[in-house]
């Protein structure tokens, strides 16, 4: 039986480009000491979806680009099982990339996406804790971006669940609870959701922003959701108290589905 030849990525993000036809086809991986066009098109693919790549798709392979690809390779597992965490590009990943990224010029993914619901009730939010990304829906159910995160470190890990937007905090206000809990006004950026459990326990977890954005795509926190300034600005305009944020491990979650039926 003749052996079966790996077709070249479709997307046209990464078509003629050489040395991602090297990887499509098995000869190469894109890791340590890399530059050029290809990982700037994979780089810039990884922005697109929302994951965190502080300074941008300079073209170069470095820690942050490391990150990135692990974050989405965690997604992608889930989808496409030959895909591992390792933080390089090879075939299988770069095939997961090519059906998952969205056409150039475009931002979001067009599947594997999560869904609105949580045990059948709306959310307007959907932190996936492993792949570092925050899903923001309208009040339709329908998709309005992706941003990427950092979530609690192994010492005070962020608690998955559904949990309720509590309070609204201005810039002003973000700055005070910064001084007076951390001595450092800037520590929760520009805004800050607070969010308590769906049962009206305190969670002691925010969505906020951050002064330490190269930090985003980690396990970095207290518990607390880290966006970007630029994130969390969306964010505090989009959600009102009350609305719904579930935070999950994988995107595939159990406890994300469809609505259950009103009987």
């Amino acid at each position: 039986m003749r052996a079966r030849i790996p077709e070249p990525p479709s997307n046209t993000r990464f078509t003629g480009l050489p040395d991602l036809a090297d990887v499509a086809s098995g000869q190469r991986t894109l890791g340590p000491g890399t530059r050029g066009d290809g990982l700037r098109a994979v780089q810039t693919a990884l922005l697109d979806m929302g994951f965190a790549l502080h300074g941008g798709a300079d073209g170069r392979y470095g820690q942050q680009t490391a990150r990135a690809l692990r974050n989405f390779q965690q997604h992608a597992v889930r989808t496409f099982p030959a895909v591992r965490p390792t933080g390089t590009l090879d075939a299988p990943t770069l095939r997961a990339l090519d059906a998952l990224a969205p056409a150039p010029g475009a931002r979001g993914q067009p599947r594997a996406l999560p869904s609105a619901f949580y045990d059948g009730q709306p959310v307007r939010v959907v932190v996936a804790l492993r792949e570092h990304r925050t899903f923001l829906f309208d009040p339709n159910g329908r998709l309005v971006d992706i941003f990427p995160n950092a979530t609690g470190a192994a010492a005070t890990p962020t608690r998955a669940g559904l949990k309720v937007v509590r309070a609204r905090l201005d810039q002003a206000a973000s700055e005070a609870a910064g001084a007076r809990l951390w001595n450092d006004r800037h520590v929760f950026g520009v805004r800050l959701l607070d969010l308590s459990w769906a049962d009206g326990r305190h969670s002691g977890e925010e969505l906020h922003g951050t002064n330490a954005p190269a930090l985003l795509g980690a396990d970095v926190s207290h518990g607390c959701i880290r966006h970007s300034n630029e994130a969390v600005l969306v964010l505090h305009d989009a959600l009102s108290a009350g609305d719904r944020v579930a935070i999950v491990e994988h995107v595939d979650d159990p406890h994300l589905g469809v609505p259950v039926p009103v009987s």
